[in-house]
């Protein structure tokens, strides 16, 4: 994990160089070589290698992804939005360079990387069928429409709205790019319709998974320990899997969610899926 969180750091490094607008290239450099976690790319090269491909070939997309995701957290945090000066341990990037110049820089991640997407080297078919997947990911059924529904849960009873919705919910703001990620690299390392399957079903539990940690770590760390604002779902009233299961719920669910996950990578050679587990046992056992 920590060989490919370096390879997809240095490919994004060499793809935003510093350059004219100064200004809009210094954000995005700002936004996305502040940290993270890179789960999203190392989960597109773990995918590629799983279906027999080469690590090479699914690096353009593995950037594609975290750009796309970090076009998300720059604009989740507006104050139009959820309002956040904190972000990986420091100030949001609007805090840093304006709202203008945070609009623009999530907007030019988001080009560059379907940019990145046609630098992929496989067939012409494969390609189109990335970006496909990836445009699905983050638009009307995917990342913002599951921002739009966590923006309007405030306030909503749990009694009545229950864990169908919120999953609804979480699977598309931050289950899609998480899909999308495994199945670009399963897409682009030649993997069989039945191993993509396997794939996207084992990316789904891995969604849902992080998110209820991210509920419980949101309620239980302090804003230093998390590297962002702690507790602002809660204060806003939002809908939370504490909210709707309670903690101990929530915990026992993250136990099934990553039993689930294994299953859904069962038939694979048991060295190329180690990646796969690892990625899961850490999203679960994270801390921030």
């Amino acid at each position: 994990m920590i060989s490919k969180a370096k390879t997809v750091y240095r490919a994004l490094d060499e793809a935003i160089p510093l350059t004219e607008p100064l200004k809009i290239h210094e954000a995005m450099r700002y936004a996305i070589l502040a940290g993270g976690k890179r789960i999203r790319p190392i989960l597109c090269l773990a995918a590629c290698e799983l279906v027999g491909g080469n690590e090479r070939l699914a690096t353009p997309a593995a950037c594609a992804v975290e750009m796309i995701h970090t076009m998300s957290l720059i604009k989740d945090d507006l104050p139009c939005m959820d309002n956040d000066d904190l972000r990986r341990g420091k100030p949001t990037t609007h805090k840093v360079f304006g709202e203008s110049t945070a609009i623009l820089s999530g907007g030019a991640l988001l080009a560059l990387a379907f940019e990145q997407l046609t630098e992929v080297e496989a067939s012409s078919e494969r390609i189109v069928r990335a970006v496909k997947e990836l445009a699905k990911s983050i638009g009307r059924e995917g990342l913002v429409a599951g921002q739009a529904m966590d923006l309007t849960s405030g306030g909503l009873d749990p009694n009545e709205t229950g864990l169908e919705q919120l999953e609804l919910m979480h699977l598309r703001k931050t289950g899609s790019l998480l899909e999308a990620s495994a199945v670009l690299g399963a897409i682009i390392g030649g993997g069989s319709e039945e191993e993509i399957e396997k794939v996207r079903n084992f990316a789904r539990c891995i969604g849902l998974l992080f998110q209820v940690v991210d509920d419980i770590l949101d309620e239980t760390k302090t804003s230093e320990e998390l590297g962002k604002t702690a507790g602002k779902d809660k204060i806003a009233g939002k809908l939370t899997y504490l909210k709707v299961m309670g903690l101990e719920k929530s915990k026992e669910f993250v136990k099934k969610l990553k039993r689930d996950a294994r299953e859904h990578l069962q038939g694979f050679d048991k060295d190329q899926v180690k990646p796969l587990i690892a990625l899961a046992d850490f999203i679960a056992n994270r801390n921030n």
